[in-house]
């Protein structure tokens, strides 16, 4: 029997909790056939680098492209340089290209699907913005992703949310950049949970209202549009557009509270994966996308259900805060051998909140060796004053 950890309580108690024996999952090496399924990955900073981390955050290369691997090997495909790789929130452009650089080179030399995201996090998002200035670094970001080789996942913009006067500036920016990519995109709507700056993204704060103007552009400009993720953690929003789009264009669910439903679909159709938590729980989904294929249900249900209240808890408000979980979970899973994260974001959420986490995913069997990951919460324990 291992040491018993004590662990803070979010009604201030402690309790002391002993890891289970860890869970193995077997997963079957052919491709996915009915659903494809991106993890958005994270960034490993370098804890080293003799560098402020808040304004020139440096990247550990070797265990970023690490990561990377480990999931193509697990069937998944990598969705590069997005939200949960902190783009915009500590990974700045500059940043966001050498690392879209190296996983595209990566991603060739074995194989694996790979799509990345443009946006306009060049411009200081404000009114005084022109369309054309974001315009302009659309443009540039998109060219520079497909000359890299990779697919362009067209994210939301802060700078277009900031000086958009109405709807029509939102047909006007995407309908344009959307005839001039070579290959068809993944837009990506962005719910303002997840980014503050984003409220009334589509010029309508109200969610039927802008679903209109989305699915307009969508229509307008289908031959160019791959797919759309959302991510407004409303299921019954979700299959509502699923249903109201063009035949060819898919769903990408982005709902980390949501997604074992929104996978599996119902008779009018399904949502296909562009997910955050899929970092996190990559053996567990690609175990239960393998049951899907197989029409075994009951062990799609079973597996993926498990994962739902870690899901949950990592993206509890302030939901932008996912990433420190995210990251955390690597750690714990020896993925990275430290716990620090880009513009020192691993003190966004407190130690109650690990606490838990821990515990979850330990339930969720997601602990690849829940004796090693016991140690390392023990040093994040006793940082904290808790020994």
């Amino acid at each position: 029997m291992g040491k018993k950890l004590k662990l803070p309580r979010a009604n201030g108690t402690f309790s002391y909790y002993e890891p289970s024996q860890s869970s193995v999952f077997e997963i079957p090496t052919t491709p996915f056939q009915n659903r494809i399924a991106f993890s958005a990955a994270h960034v490993v900073c370098d804890p080293l680098a003799n560098t402020d981390p808040l304004t020139n955050p440096q990247i550990d290369w070797e265990d970023t492209l690490a990561y990377r691997r480990h999931l193509w090997s697990l069937g998944l495909s990598v969705a590069e340089a997005m939200d949960t790789a902190q783009r915009g929130m500590g990974l700045s452009w500059n940043g966001a290209q050498e690392l879209i650089q190296r996983s595209v080179a990566e991603a060739r030399s074995v194989g694996g699907r790979i799509a990345c995201g443009a946006g306009t996090d060049q411009l200081l998002p404000s009114a005084q913005v022109t369309l054309e200035q974001v315009e302009a670094a659309y443009e540039e970001q998109c060219s520079f992703i497909e000359n890299e080789g990779g697919q362009i996942i067209l994210m939301a913009s802060r700078a277009l949310a900031a000086c958009a006067d109405g709807p029509e500036d939102y047909d006007r920016v995407y309908s344009k950049i959307l005839q001039q990519v070579s290959q068809p995109v993944i837009l990506h709507w962005l719910g303002d949970m997840f980014d503050p700056a984003l409220k009334g993204y589509w010029g309508h704060k109200n969610i039927d209202e802008a679903m209109e103007v989305c699915l307009n552009i969508i229509w307008d400009n289908r031959e160019k549009v791959d797919g759309i993720k959302i991510s407004l953690l409303d299921a019954d929003r979700e299959i509502e557009m699923r249903r109201l789009l063009p035949e060819d264009v898919k769903m990408y669910t982005g709902d980390d509270f949501n997604y074992p439903s929104l996978i599996r679909g119902d008779e009018k159709g399904y949502s296909h994966a562009l997910l955050g938590i899929f970092d996190a729980i990559a053996p567990a989904a690609a175990v239960a996308l393998h049951a899907l294929d197989n029409g075994d249900i009951s062990k799609y249900n079973s597996v993926l259900e498990k994962t739902v209240p870690l899901s949950r808890h990592i993206f509890q408000q302030p939901t932008y805060s996912y990433k420190t979980g995210i990251v955390f979970m690597a750690y714990l899973n020896g993925h990275q051998k430290h716990f620090r994260m880009i513009g020192g974001a691993e003190s966004a959420r407190s130690i109650t909140h690990l606490s838990e986490l821990f515990l979850l995913a330990d339930e969720a069997g997601l602990l690849v060796d829940p004796h090693h990951a016991a140690n390392k919460m023990q040093k994040i324990l006793s940082i904290s004053g808790i020994e």
